[in-house]
């Protein structure tokens, strides 16, 4: 399994210099799982930057992936990740979910970069 965060989706989507590298997990879509969380940021990044019908489709081809809803497990294990690591929350969100998946992370972000299972690209 694959989790491509929100920065990897807006350098995918956007053409930027990894989009390449992006688009491997991406061209098998099936294999991506996408936590909810990614939605919101993808979905309120392209609103902020364009407009809301750019937003949704944006979003649309997420919806062929694996939608990963926030639960409480996740909720929890997110929380004790970020405090022992200092990770902000989103971040936290899409790592421990990518680990309960037992997916790599594939990311331009640089809280990442360091950690177990994740492809790093910066940007």
């Amino acid at each position: 399994m694959n989790l491509v965060d929100s920065s990897g989706l807006l350098e995918y989507f956007s053409g930027g210099n990894n989009a390449d590298e992006f688009s491997k997990p991406l061209d098998n879509i099936e294999s991506v799982i996408v936590p909810t969380i990614c939605i919101y940021e993808m979905f309120k990044v392209v609103l902020r930057e364009k407009d809301e019908d750019s937003a949704i489709k944006s979003i649309a081809s997420m919806k062929q992936g694996n939608i990963v809803d926030l639960t409480m497990k996740i909720s929890i294990q997110s929380a004790k990740f970020s405090l022992n690591n200092n990770i902000p929350m989103a971040d936290s969100i899409i790592y421990t979910t990518g680990r309960m998946y037992n997916a790599t992370i594939w990311t331009q972000d640089s809280d990442f970069r360091k950690l177990d299972n994740v492809k790093y690209f910066p940007s």
